[in-house]
């Protein structure tokens, strides 16, 4: 096993592996309630979506430990299921099985440009600055949302879209205390912080008799038939679908590739050019994820962010992938105990994740306008937006027009043109 996951090799041990895919398990469990959640809004039953985000995440994370062995966890993506609920069903009028055909026929699409090796092609041409800017874009955009999901900062009114929430609600207070306890422990080099900081939060919220335990600690119940298999092809071939096509495509895209290398850089995998070796393995694991997801009847899945909790844990191979599909795979009978962690006890710990990837800042190449700019237009739009894809596909824009305008055109890769194309086209077609 230490051979065919080159555990030893890449400098960690079976401890931290474990340790790490339980980390990550446990940062993005939220998926599991708060993704059905949002799918109710298209119409689709709770349970059954609930079913199809654990199938979909095994699948998906499984594949991803023992084919392409990365420490990358892979679950329906946030931000996409709102927009198919809320876009696609809500404003555009389609049906929820028209809409999850548009995820199949992505993932079709997404599993062809892999094969073909279009998308390693086009990932490789990204320039190092801009990768770097993943990461500290991933960083942001992670504290934000955990800031949120703590209380600390609470959606405002028109002149302030934020501010500051009730810091003397208990809420805040254990959410700042998680902070502290995590960022503690991670100074003492402790790989378990922060899972440790997650438990003791949510036992005080127990303590505090915030939290209620549930009824029962297991439940077998299964709903594979309402779901599976339930696509409906009518409007795809039609050209007011297309946009939601496409949209669907580069957000996919752009996510999975930031996603994989902001934490790869963090987890120091990259090569010397900038590029994380076989990178081929895990957007194939990432295409194929998506059309089970469209089998099951959910939405685009693909590498998440949280993942990079489980990195600062120690994970660096697949054996942490494979620790975490297991335990998506046992959440079919462990969701009343999953349930109970509250955003106050998991959202310091995105937050900590967010400050040290953003620590990446210091490599970012700044004294250069021509890739300040589009470093800026990422890291920004990334948080502000609440959308990773949007900050990624301005990026992709901004940087050949500052270097055309700088007279440095022969920067530019073949590639990065492709990707400024597909960006420009996703702003034209995009459903606002």
């Amino acid at each position: 096993m230490d051979k065919y996951f080159r555990i030893s090799e890449l400098g960690s041990n079976y401890r931290k592996e474990i340790l790490g895919g339980i980390t990550t398990f446990v940062t993005m469990s939220y998926i599991l309630i708060v993704h059905p959640k949002i799918m109710e809004a298209a119409g689709i039953p709770f349970q059954a979506t609930f079913t199809a985000t654990i199938i979909s995440a095994f699948f998906g994370t499984l594949v991803m430990g023992l084919y392409a062995k990365r420490p990358f966890a892979i679950a329906p993506y946030m931000g996409e299921n709102a927009f198919i609920a809320f876009t696609v069903v809500k404003v555009l009028g389609y049906s929820w099985q028209q809409a999850i055909a548009a995820i199949f026929v992505s993932g079709i699409i997404f599993t062809l440009i892999t094969v073909l090796k279009l998308r390693k092609w086009l990932v490789n041409g990204i320039p190092k600055n801009m990768t770097i800017s993943f990461t500290v874009g991933i960083g942001l955009f992670l504290t934000f949302i955990g800031l949120n999901e703590s209380g600390i900062v609470v959606v405002g009114s028109p002149g302030a879209p934020v501010h500051i929430g009730d810091l003397s609600s208990l809420h805040s207070l254990l959410a700042i205390a998680g902070f502290i306890i995590i960022s503690i422990l991670i100074m003492l080099k402790k790989n378990s912080a922060i899972i440790i900081g997650l438990l003791l939060i949510t036992i005080a919220g127990i303590i505090f008799g915030d939290i209620a335990l549930p009824e029962k600690y297991f439940d077998s119940s299964l709903n594979l038939n309402a779901l599976f298999w339930q696509m409906d092809f009518s409007k795809v071939f039609t050209w007011g679908f297309i946009p939601v096509i496409l949209t669907v495509l580069v957000m996919d895209f752009v996510d999975t590739m930031g996603t994989l290398l902001g934490v790869s850089y963090k987890a120091d995998l990259l090569d010397d050019n900038g590029n994380l070796p076989e990178i081929q393995k895990p957007m194939l694991v990432d295409a194929l994820s998506t059309v089970v997801a469209g089998i099951f009847g959910t939405t685009s899945t693909g590498a998440f962010i949280e993942s990079a909790a489980g990195v600062q844990a120690g994970a660096r191979t697949g054996l942490a992938s494979v620790v975490t599909a297991l335990l998506f795979l046992s959440a079919i009978f462990l969701a009343p105990i999953l349930s109970i962690f509250p955003g106050y006890a998991y959202g310091p710990a995105m937050v900590v994740v967010g400050m040290l990837m953003f620590s990446s800042v210091k490599d970012l190449q700044l004294d250069d306008i021509s890739e300040l700019v589009p470093s800026f237009i990422i890291i920004i739009l990334m948080s502000f937006t609440y959308n990773m894809g949007i900050g990624m596909t301005a990026g992709f824009i901004v940087y050949p027009l500052m270097k055309i305008f700088l007279g440095k055109i022969k920067e530019i890769s073949g590639a990065l043109w492709v990707l400024a194309a597909i960006s420009i086209l996703f702003f034209a077609f995009y459903p606002y």
